[in-house]
Parts: structure tokens; C-alpha cells; sequence
């Protein structure tokens, strides 16, 4: 195949829709490269829904043009942003479509000056930008591609930044001690190289190699951009548990029985996304290949209708969201008074649209959203410029944040009273995590063996243990509980509820002047999550 050497808007889609597709084949070894070994690594999975709503908004435009299908990518990739990365990925794309206003095709100059742009935009979205992270490698891969930008050789061009991006990951290490003392490079950097290798792949006629078994066929394509969906179906996800699992023919039989599908494979563990209109069949597919973790199934037709029968309520007030996940965590801010719980947290980050709908479900012309992770926070900023509502945002980063906020709210103050009487609140709780270590690693001096029970305090991974009480206790004996009140525990889906009432009762023994509350919270991957207050 002939290099190509500038791209028609047909051409962006396919060199996207293969990107994306490449990215899916690194997903899984861009998830594994968190700093900490908690099983929530999920920044190549939240970099690949991102681009898959780009593509799934530029493969619906009736304009061909470059600067139609560049911006649609950067529309779609704003709605379908997920976790950190997934919002910095899209103010990258953003910026790509600032030079080509009005331009049928996209040349090697465009994508420069893109390039800078959002690199300048990327910098913005992040209130403290830290260097070693995928701001540094959009900004000095930006550099290299304006290096070479006179040529307008788009192929040339695209070359620079690739290698300028490769060789920025790997000094990542260098620039920030977490991540050298991991042994990682970072994530989010990684995941944007690999999208650059796609592109370049693709305009060099490599996407060949891997377009078969990639997200997006051409085909999928062409009927991605028939139009809206008249039926929403079932969201259903699944993680699989087994041996010799078969990526390819798994995403092969998903595609014939559903739409938006996702596959990603680690090892003896794979998961899973689709649309469809038989949840059961797929899941009954599933549990034939080995054991089933994480299930969800969300009845989209139901969501979308409720949706759009809220809509035509008056608003007032001022009414919260919050993202939280679990069947007795979202029954605790749902009894709480929260007006909409959104299904997220750890390796499942709802989107910057799923938030905004939610936002638009309630009838109250103010809003306040609780994210209750580090990695939602920045996703949920995003509604605050999309919503003709007055948003707030209190950047709760853990469920007992997100709790003890909640307890502040007072419907009748106004946004700004709200934010800060919550925002108050909010920190004066400190939040505990149990989990066990997904792999070996070596954070903070810590030396951590895979499977091992791990805390983390405030976010902070503090303590390792053989077991979850022994754990627990090591990690409160550190903490001044002398003027504490309140001990809860929100014990996980996969947590013996003997074990929790029985560490409720050595904690209530040890801590006589601690009232101690054992709580199903049923939240996946974290055994305790524990509030004390």
C-alpha cells in the first residue's frame, strides 16, 4: 500500500478506528502499570473507550471533510472520557482539530500545530500538571513534530513524534521517583505512544497485521454511521476466569449478538464489554468458558427512558450525584438523599456523558457531584462546561469522603455553601483500603509479594499483612484516634460477613470509647473500606 501523506475525513476515521484497535492490543500491559499493586489499573482500558467514542461520533458525521471528522473525534472523545487519562486524551484531540477549521484534508503542518495546541490544552485541564506523566510526553513529542513541521511531510512528521513520545516514556521513570521505584514507566504515556504507532502504522499501511482482529472493521464502521440506535439494550460486563481464553474468537462471538464491544485479556483473566439484547445468552456463553467475576448488566432502554421522562420536570433546588460502586454502597448514598447514583470507581470510571446524563436526569437546576475516586475527578470538571445547569464539583476521592460530604449537604444553601460545608467535611474523614496486592512490587519501602494484603491510608499504601485483621489493625494502631467517633466498616462483596462482625467486635473491644459499624458495602477488589471520623 502507497504511504499516505495527507488524510481525507474518511481516511481519519480508519486511521482512528486502527489506533484504537492497536491500543486494544496493549491494553492489558498498559493496565499493569500502576504505581501500586491494586487492582484497579485501568488506564489502557479508559484511553480505549475514549477513542472508541471518538470514533463512534466521527463515523456518524455526513461531512467528509477533515475539519468535520476532527472535530466530531474531539466531541466524542470529551462525552466518552474516562479517568484522567481518558480526559487528557481528549483535550489532545481537541487540540488537533483547532488548525483545521474549515480544511478538507489533513496535511503534516496541521498536525503540528494540533499537536501543540493540545499539548497547551492537556496542561490546562490539570489544576498541579506533574512532569513524568502523559503531559510530558504530548508536550516534547508536540516539540519534535513542530521540529520537523516546514517539510508538511505528514508521514515525516508523524515519525518525529512517535519517537519523540517513545523515548519520553521511558525516561518517565527518571522524572518521577514513584514510578522508578515501581519499576514502571507511565501509563498514561505509554498508552498515547502506542495511539501515535497506530497512527503511523496506519498511514505507512501496517494496520494490516492487526486490523482483523481490532475493534473496528470497515464494515463496523459503514454501520456505525447508519444513525442512532433505536434500542438501547442491555450494558453488560463480565470478567472471565479461566485457561487458554481465546481473545479473538471471544470478541468474534460477542460481535455477532451485540454492538460496543470491548475485550481485553491478561493472562488467565479476561474482560468483557457489549451491548445486547440478550444479557443471559451472552452471559451463559460466558460462564462455559470458566469462572465469572464482576458481573454487571444495566437495562439501557429503562435508563434512557427515565432520562428523557425527567427531562420535562421543573427544576428546582439544587440535588448530588455520586459515583460509587456496589449494591450496599449505592444503597448507602441512595438512603442518604443522593439524587442519582452513577455505577463506577476502581477499573470501571464512568464517562464524562454517563455523568452529564445523570446530572440532566435530576430535576434541580443546581447540581452537586460526589466522584469518590481520584481517578473521576477530573471527568466530572468536565460536566461543569457541558451542562446548562449550575454544576459543583467536591473532589471526593474515596467513598467515606463522599459519605461524610454527603451528610453536609443541605438542600436548602446554595451551591457555593453546599460545595464548601461539604468540601469541609469531606477532609476531616480518613479513609482506610484493604485489598491484596495484584502484584509484586516495591512502593514507599515497601516491599509487596502478589497476593499479600495491602492498606492504604488516604490513598497511601502503608502497611502489608498475611491477613485482613491483622492488617487493619496495624494500620489504625497508627492513627491518633484519641478525639475519633465513628469507625465504619464497609465490608466487600467477596468478604465473609463473619469476619467482618468479628473484627467489628475486636475493634470495639480495643477502641471502648469508638462507636464501630459493620456495613455491606459489597464493593468489588477492596475487602474493608473503612471510614473513621
Amino acid at each position: 500500500m502507497q504511504v499516505k501523506n495527507c488524510c481525507s475525513g474518511r481516511d481519519l476515521v480508519e486511521m482512528f478506528g486502527s489506533a484504537s484497535a492497536w491500543l486494544e492490543r496493549n491494553a492489558a500491559h498498559i493496565n499493569s502499570l500502576n504505581v501500586y499493586p491494586v487492582p484497579d489499573g485501568d488506564t489502557g482500558i479508559n484511553m480505549l473507550l475514549t477513542m472508541r467514542s471518538a470514533v463512534a461520533e466521527a463515523s456518524r458525521t455526513g461531512d467528509a471533510s477533515a475539519s468535520a471528522v476532527v472535530h466530531a473525534i474531539a466531541h466524542g472523545a470529551l462525552m466518552g472520557a474516562r479517568g484522567n487519562s481518558g480526559v487528557i486524551l481528549s483535550q489532545i484531540l481537541r487540540g488537533m482539530a483547532v488548525p483545521l477549521d474549515g480544511k478538507e484534508l489533513l496535511e503534516g503542518g496541521d498536525l503540528a500545530a494540533g499537536l501543540a495546541a493540545g499539548s497547551e490544552l492537556a496542561y490546562k485541564a490539570v489544576s498541579h500538571p506533574v512532569e513524568g506523566t502523559i503531559l510530558t510526553v504530548i508536550r516534547e513529542a508536540s516539540t519534535a513534530a513542530r521540529g520537523v513541521s516546514a517539510t508538511n511531510d505528514l508521514c515525516a512528521i508523524l515519525e518525529a513524534t512517535a519517537a519523540a513520545a517513545k523515548e519520553t516514556v521511558a525516561r518517565t521513570p527518571s522524572m518521577l521517583s514513584v514510578l522508578r521505584e515501581a519499576g514502571v514507566v507511565d501509563a498514561g504515556g505509554l498508552g498515547l505512544y502506542v495511539i501515535f504507532e497506530g497512527f503511523l502504522r496506519y498511514l505507512r499501511g501496517d494496520a494490516d497485521e492487526y486490523e482483523a482482529g481490532g475493534t473496528l472493521s470497515a464494515a463496523q464502521l459503514e454501520a456505525m454511521a447508519g444513525g442512532e440506535e433505536h434500542s438501547y439494550g442491555f450494558c453488560t460486563e463480565f470478567m472471565i476466569e479461566g485457561k487458554g481464553l481465546k481473545p479473538g474468537d471471544i470478541r468474534g462471538h460477542l460481535e455477532s449478538v451485540g454492538e460496543s464491544v470491548l475485550v481485553v485479556a491478561d493472562g488467565d483473566f479476561l474482560r468483557a464489554h457489549v451491548h445486547t439484547a440478550d444479557p443471559d445468552g451472552v452471559l451463559g456463553y460466558a460462564s462455559s468458558l470458566g469462572k465469572l467475576h464482576q458481573v454487571k448488566v444495566q437495562n439501557m432502554d429503562e435508563q434512557h427512558e427515565d432520562f428523557i421522562a425527567m427531562e420535562g420536570r421543573p427544576r428546582t433546588g439544587t440535588a448530588t450525584v455520586a459515583v460509587a460502586s456496589g449494591q450496599g454502597m449505592e444503597e448507602v448514598f441512595r438512603s442518604l438523599g443522593v439524587g442519582v447514583v452513577v455505577p463506577g470507581g476502581p477499573s470501571m470510571n464512568p464517562s464524562t456523558e454517563e455523568l452529564l446524563r445523570a446530572v440532566r436526569a435530576l430535576s434541580a437546576d443546581r447540581v452537586i457531584i460526589l466522584p469518590n475516586d481520584p481517578n473521576i475527578v477530573l471527568t466530572a470538571g468536565q460536566v461543569c462546561s457541558l451542562s446548562d445547569k449550575q454544576v459543583g464539583i467536591v473532589p471526593t476521592r474515596t467513598i467515606p469522603q463522599g459519605v461524610a460530604a454527603i451528610l453536609a449537604f443541605g438542600a436548602e444553601a446554595s451551591l457555593e455553601d453546599n460545595v464548601a460545608a461539604m468540601e469541609r467535611a469531606a477532609a476531616a474523614v480518613r479513609t482506610v483500603e484493604i485489598t491484596a496486592a495484584v502484584r509484586s512490587s516495591k512502593v514507599g519501602g515497601l516491599a509487596v509479594e502478589k497476593g499479600q494484603a495491602i492498606a492504604l491510608l488516604d490513598g497511601e499504601l502503608v502497611a502489608v499483612a498475611d491477613h485482613n485483621p491483622q492488617l487493619v489493625d496495624s494500620v489504625l494502631s497508627g492513627i491518633d484516634l484519641s478525639a475519633s467517633e465513628i469507625i465504619t466498616l464497609y465490608h466487600g462483596a467477596g468478604t465473609d460477613s463473619n469476619e467482618a462482625a468479628e473484627l467489628a467486635d475486636s475493634l470495639r473491644r480495643r477502641y471502648p470509647h469508638i462507636e464501630v459499624e459493620p456495613i455491606f458495602g459489597g464493593q468489588p477488589h477492596y475487602s474493608y473500606i473503612i471510614s473513621v471520623e
